[in-house]
Parts: C-alpha cells; sequence; structure tokens
C-alpha cells in the first residue's frame, strides 16, 4: 500500500460513551472526511446531514496525520495499553469512506476486534465484527444488517419503526445533541417506553466529561 494512504483526523484511547459497549475501553480512530457534509460550517446549512457535531476536518488532531495501513496498525498497538487484541472502533466523518480490505488484513494479523460507526450509505468490507449503523435522512442506506442500529432522535424525515424489521441485533434511541437536547431527552425516553424493542443510548462521555 502507498505510503499516505489514510486520511487520520485524530486517534486516541478511551472508553466507548454509548449504545451497547458503553464503558469498554477501546481505541478511536476517526477518519477525516465524510459524504454527508463537508465538514466546514460555512457548508451546514447545505449538508445533508445538518446536525453532526464531530469534527472530523482535516488531519490536525491527536495523533492525526497520513497512514499507510501498517504504520496505522502501529499507532493502534502503541495506544493499546496491553499484550492483548485491541478492541478498535473506526468512526468519522464517515470511516467506510477509507475502511478497506487492506487494512482489516493487516488488523488481523494481531487479532483486533473491529467496529464501525456509519451512516450505511457505503457498502463495507468483510471482517468488520461490530457493525453500527445511524442511519440520517433523505440517504439511500446500502448496510442493512449488523450489530447495532442507533437513531439520532427526533430526526426530520425519520421514522424509527421503518426501520425495526432490518437485521439487527440490538435498536437504540439516541436523543439528538442540539440546544433542545433536554426536550429531545424526554422525547427518547418517552419513545422507548411506547416501543420497547428499542433501548435508550445515551452520550455518557459527554456527561463524564470523557474525551
Amino acid at each position: 500500500m502507498a505510503k499516505g494512504n489514510y486520511s487520520i483526523k485524530e486517534i486516541y484511547y478511551t472508553l466507548q460513551g454509548e449504545a451497547f459497549h458503553t464503558g469498554r475501553p477501546a481505541i478511536f480512530c476517526r477518519f477525516a472526511g465524510c459524504n454527508l457534509w463537508s465538514g466546514r460550517e460555512e457548508d451546514r446549512h447545505n449538508a445533508i446531514c445538518k446536525f453532526c457535531d464531530t469534527d472530523f476536518w482535516g488531519i490536525d488532531g491527536l495523533n492525526g496525520g497520513r497512514y499507510s495501513a501498517y504504520s496505522l496498525v502501529d499507532k493502534i498497538m502503541e495506544l493499546w495499553p496491553l499484550d492483548t487484541s485491541p478492541f478498535i472502533v473506526f468512526t468519522g466523518g464517515e470511516p467506510a469512506l477509507q475502511l478497506d480490505d487492506n487494512l482489516i488484513s493487516v488488523l488481523k494479523d494481531y487479532d483486533a476486534e473491529i467496529a464501525i460507526e456509519t451512516n450505511g450509505t457505503i457498502e463495507l468490507p468483510k471482517g468488520i465484527d461490530w457493525i453500527c449503523v445511524s442511519p440520517k435522512a433523505n440517504t439511500d442506506i446500502a448496510v442493512t444488517k449488523g450489530q447495532e442500529l442507533k437513531i439520532v432522535f427526533p430526526q426530520e424525515g425519520i421514522e424509527p419503526l421503518d426501520y425495526i424489521d432490518w437485521d439487527f441485533e440490538h435498536l437504540y434511541i439516541q436523543p439528538m445533541d442540539n440546544e433542545c437536547q433536554e426536550e429531545n431527552i424526554k422525547l427518547a425516553i418517552k419513545f422507548c417506553k411506547q416501543h420497547p424493542q428499542f433501548k435508550l443510548s445515551v452520550q455518557t462521555h459527554k456527561f463524564l466529561d470523557i474525551p
């Protein structure tokens, strides 16, 4: 693989803050770039996904830069504190734009457990152990099967019950983090109580100030 093939915003060791793996130690690898928003504030009003709360623009974050598959895995293993198989969450932006067979193959040499947080609009390579899809309105979803479906709620153009028959092991409702967050939390709780097929996902890392 050519040197510098992957554009990475940041890589860091933390605890997963939301949904099924809440509290689990993980290496987060955030790819730069997304297919639903440029990441520039001046473009937000024209974005398909206007409510994103993540900085994925550029490669200037912690451990950010351009990596080959081998140098990226070396950095991940450097950050993992034990001589054991790492748990890695690939996120973004949209990680499916860059995560590929080559990187997965190198990670599997270390018996890595690979998770992805994706908007589901791009087909995924094989070998991913945990697929979390968070669908966005006005998109064509290509990934309708996985371990975790996480719907940001309330979201104009998204009706959670439309996804209830998709092939996911866990269904989550996650309150949208915006100026109406307190009301959104109440609405999400009410929805889950009315539809117990869904569980509530809370962004605990924000409440606990976990980076």
